[in-house]
């Protein structure tokens, strides 16, 4: 029934979400979050470099937007909005961290809540080597993507991953534009470094066409034939 609500919003601009938010509409707020959830998550954890310490600054945030929505005057889009409450979010936690000593950054999750590259499957059916192949990149592009400095990886992941202009970022990290350019620029050329370095190793194995493709292309070929469990006659 739940899922039913949200559907019957899930189509409404930000503002009529707002408006139900701010009527304490539990639909509406659901709505809110699934929207910008991928966006939000990401440029948290780039931020604080881990997915559990990302997931625990994207419910702050949440809790800290929604108790100040009322607040909100439309003067830059909610996504902004709310990509600069996860910002501020996340700095101040890395803040917290580096005054208690702690460490700023835990083993990655190489299981990530959200892939980095989506690789399309171009066979009918899902290839388990194909799979995990594609598997193995994104988590060799995440694992990249982790190794950034911060101030690289948090505009990267804005730009590139996310899609967020150039003054969008810039607002959201309270940079100017000519440094996120320059930042990003200097983020394209150190991750090509990385998976240069990474990926040389991995050329022999690119492309595999074994497996069901193998097994796929040897099927049509013997039905062609029309050899289907026989053999070839002299």
């Amino acid at each position: 029934m739940e899922n039913l609500r949200i559907e019957a919003v899930d189509g409404w601009a930000d503002a009529e979400l707002i408006a139900g938010a701010l009527d304490r509409n539990e639909a509406a707020v659901r709505a809110l979050i699934q929207r910008y959830n991928r966006r939000l998550y990401r440029v948290a954890r780039s931020v604080v470099g881990n997915d559990a310490e990302a997931e625990d600054v994207l419910q702050d945030a949440y809790v800290r937007a929604f108790s100040a929505l009322n607040g909100y005057r439309g003067e830059a889009s909610l996504a902004t909005w709310l990509t600069r409450i996860v910002v501020n979010e996340a700095l101040q936690r890395l803040r917290h961290h580096k005054t208690h000593q702690l460490e700023a950054k835990a083993p990655g999750d190489l299981q990530a809540l959200a892939e980095v590259i989506p690789f399309p499957l171009h066979a009918p059916l899902p290839d388990p080597e194909i799979t995990m192949a594609q598997r193995e990149i994104c988590v060799l592009v995440e694992q990249a993507i982790d190794a950034l400095p911060q101030e690289f990886r948090t505009v990267l992941v804005a730009r590139t991953i996310e899609g967020m202009s150039t003054e969008e970022t810039a607002d959201a990290f309270g940079l100017k534009a000519e440094t996120v350019k320059t930042r990003l620029h200097r983020a394209r050329q150190m991750l090509r470094a990385v998976l240069e370095e990474h990926l040389g190793s991995q050329f022999p194995h690119v492309f595999p066409f074994d497996g069901v493709r193998c097994q796929r292309i040897a099927d049509t070929v013997l039905a062609r034939l029309g050899l289907q469990g026989g053999n070839l006659s002299a």
